[in-house]
Protein backbone atom coordinates (compact mmCIF):
# COMPACT_ATOMS: atom_id res chain seq x y z
CA UNK A 1 0.00 0.00 0.00
CA UNK A 2 1.15 3.48 -0.77
CA UNK A 3 0.33 6.26 1.65
CA UNK A 4 1.21 9.73 0.47
CA UNK A 5 -0.12 12.52 2.67
CA UNK A 6 0.91 15.88 1.26
CA UNK A 7 0.67 18.88 3.55
CA UNK A 8 -1.86 21.29 2.00
CA UNK A 9 0.15 24.28 3.24
CA UNK A 10 3.43 23.36 1.53
CA UNK A 11 5.01 25.91 -0.79
CA UNK A 12 4.55 24.92 -4.43
CA UNK A 13 8.21 23.99 -5.00
CA UNK A 14 8.20 21.56 -2.07
CA UNK A 15 4.79 20.13 -3.02
CA UNK A 16 6.07 19.36 -6.52
CA UNK A 17 9.34 17.96 -5.15
CA UNK A 18 7.33 15.53 -3.02
CA UNK A 19 5.03 14.74 -5.94
CA UNK A 20 8.01 13.94 -8.18
CA UNK A 21 9.53 11.74 -5.48
CA UNK A 22 6.27 9.83 -5.05
CA UNK A 23 5.88 9.52 -8.84
CA UNK A 24 9.41 8.17 -9.16
CA UNK A 25 8.79 5.62 -6.41
CA UNK A 26 5.53 4.44 -7.99
CA UNK A 27 6.75 4.19 -11.57
CA UNK A 28 10.36 3.08 -11.18
CA UNK A 29 10.73 -0.39 -12.61
CA UNK A 30 7.08 -0.69 -13.70
CA UNK A 31 7.01 -1.35 -17.46
CA UNK A 32 3.27 -0.85 -18.00
CA UNK A 33 2.66 2.71 -19.13
CA UNK A 34 -1.09 2.61 -18.50
CA UNK A 35 -0.55 1.48 -14.91
CA UNK A 36 1.96 4.28 -14.44
CA UNK A 37 -0.42 6.88 -15.88
CA UNK A 38 -3.21 5.63 -13.60
CA UNK A 39 -1.06 5.99 -10.50
CA UNK A 40 0.21 9.41 -11.55
CA UNK A 41 -3.35 10.66 -12.17
CA UNK A 42 -4.21 9.54 -8.63
CA UNK A 43 -1.11 11.26 -7.22
CA UNK A 44 -1.94 14.51 -8.98
CA UNK A 45 -5.44 14.34 -7.53
CA UNK A 46 -4.05 13.74 -4.01
CA UNK A 47 -1.26 16.32 -4.13
CA UNK A 48 -2.92 19.25 -5.88
CA UNK A 49 -5.87 21.10 -4.36
CA UNK A 50 -8.79 22.59 -6.26
CA UNK A 51 -8.85 20.14 -9.17
CA UNK A 52 -11.92 18.71 -10.84
CA UNK A 53 -9.98 16.58 -13.35
CA UNK A 54 -6.46 15.16 -13.55
CA UNK A 55 -5.28 12.75 -16.16
CA UNK A 56 -3.74 11.88 -19.48
CA UNK A 57 -4.52 11.91 -23.14
CA UNK A 58 -2.31 9.57 -25.19
CA UNK A 59 -1.20 10.28 -28.74
CA UNK A 60 -2.50 7.40 -30.86
CA UNK A 61 -2.53 7.48 -34.66
CA UNK A 62 -2.25 11.27 -34.76
CA UNK A 63 -4.98 12.16 -32.28
CA UNK A 64 -5.29 12.44 -28.52
CA UNK A 65 -7.15 9.53 -26.93
CA UNK A 66 -8.36 9.53 -23.34
CA UNK A 67 -6.04 7.76 -20.92
CA UNK A 68 -6.18 7.16 -17.18
CA UNK A 69 -7.72 9.99 -15.18
CA UNK A 70 -9.50 11.01 -11.98
CA UNK A 71 -12.65 13.11 -12.29
CA UNK A 72 -15.86 13.18 -14.27
CA UNK A 73 -16.21 11.33 -17.57
CA UNK A 74 -14.28 13.13 -20.29
CA UNK A 75 -14.08 13.63 -24.03
CA UNK A 76 -12.67 10.44 -25.53
CA UNK A 77 -10.86 11.83 -28.59
CA UNK A 78 -9.38 15.26 -29.20
CA UNK A 79 -7.93 16.26 -32.57
CA UNK A 80 -4.43 17.72 -32.50
CA UNK A 81 -4.75 21.50 -32.63
CA UNK A 82 -8.24 21.59 -31.06
CA UNK A 83 -8.83 22.90 -27.56
CA UNK A 84 -6.19 23.31 -24.87
CA UNK A 85 -5.01 19.69 -25.03
CA UNK A 86 -4.81 19.74 -28.81
CA UNK A 87 -2.87 23.03 -28.73
CA UNK A 88 -0.34 21.52 -26.32
CA UNK A 89 0.03 18.45 -28.51
CA UNK A 90 0.43 20.49 -31.70
CA UNK A 91 2.94 22.98 -30.29
CA UNK A 92 4.69 20.59 -27.87
CA UNK A 93 4.44 23.51 -25.42
CA UNK A 94 2.78 23.84 -22.04
CA UNK A 95 -0.61 25.56 -22.14
CA UNK A 96 -1.46 27.57 -19.01
CA UNK A 97 -4.98 28.95 -19.33
CA UNK A 98 -6.40 31.19 -16.59
CA UNK A 99 -9.92 31.26 -18.09
CA UNK A 100 -10.82 28.43 -20.45
CA UNK A 101 -13.89 30.33 -21.66
CA UNK A 102 -11.59 32.82 -23.40
CA UNK A 103 -9.42 30.14 -25.06
CA UNK A 104 -10.17 29.93 -28.80
CA UNK A 105 -11.71 26.56 -29.62
CA UNK A 106 -11.92 25.40 -26.01
CA UNK A 107 -13.53 21.97 -25.72
CA UNK A 108 -15.83 21.92 -22.69
CA UNK A 109 -15.69 18.32 -21.49
CA UNK A 110 -16.81 19.56 -18.05
CA UNK A 111 -18.66 22.87 -17.91
CA UNK A 112 -17.47 23.37 -14.31
CA UNK A 113 -13.85 23.78 -15.44
CA UNK A 114 -12.60 27.37 -15.40
CA UNK A 115 -8.82 27.04 -15.71
CA UNK A 116 -6.55 24.43 -17.24
CA UNK A 117 -2.92 23.37 -17.37
CA UNK A 118 -1.81 20.99 -20.11
CA UNK A 119 1.78 19.74 -20.35
CA UNK A 120 3.05 17.61 -23.22
CA UNK A 121 5.03 14.46 -22.49
CA UNK A 122 7.66 13.98 -25.19
CA UNK A 123 10.01 11.19 -26.16
CA UNK A 124 12.65 11.56 -28.88
CA UNK A 125 11.15 14.92 -29.86
CA UNK A 126 7.61 13.61 -30.36
CA UNK A 127 4.56 14.21 -28.16
CA UNK A 128 3.45 10.84 -26.77
CA UNK A 129 0.84 12.14 -24.31
CA UNK A 130 -0.36 15.22 -22.47
CA UNK A 131 -0.98 15.68 -18.77
CA UNK A 132 -4.23 17.62 -18.34
CA UNK A 133 -5.28 19.36 -15.12
CA UNK A 134 -8.61 21.19 -14.82
CA UNK A 135 -9.91 23.34 -12.00
CA UNK A 136 -13.25 24.98 -11.22
CA UNK A 137 -11.24 27.96 -9.90
CA UNK A 138 -10.30 30.73 -12.35
CA UNK A 139 -6.53 31.23 -12.62
CA UNK A 140 -5.89 28.19 -10.40
CA UNK A 141 -2.57 27.37 -12.10
CA UNK A 142 0.59 29.47 -12.25
CA UNK A 143 4.20 29.23 -13.42
CA UNK A 144 5.13 27.10 -10.38
CA UNK A 145 2.46 24.56 -11.34
CA UNK A 146 3.65 24.56 -14.94
CA UNK A 147 7.27 23.98 -13.88
CA UNK A 148 6.28 21.22 -11.47
CA UNK A 149 4.17 19.34 -14.01
CA UNK A 150 6.83 19.83 -16.69
CA UNK A 151 9.35 18.12 -14.38
CA UNK A 152 6.86 15.30 -13.87
CA UNK A 153 6.38 14.98 -17.64
CA UNK A 154 10.15 14.70 -18.10
CA UNK A 155 10.28 11.90 -15.51
CA UNK A 156 7.42 10.07 -17.22
CA UNK A 157 8.77 10.37 -20.76
CA UNK A 158 10.34 6.90 -20.57
CA UNK A 159 7.79 5.38 -18.20
CA UNK A 160 4.52 5.67 -20.09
Amino acid sequence: MYDFAPDPDLPAAERYRQLASAADALTSGEPDGVANMANIAALLWEFLPQLNWAGFYRMIDGELVLGPFVGRPACIRIPVGKGVCGAAAQSAQTQLVADVHTFPGHIACDSASRSELVVPVTRDGAVIAVIDLDSPEPARFDADDAAGVEALAALLSTRI
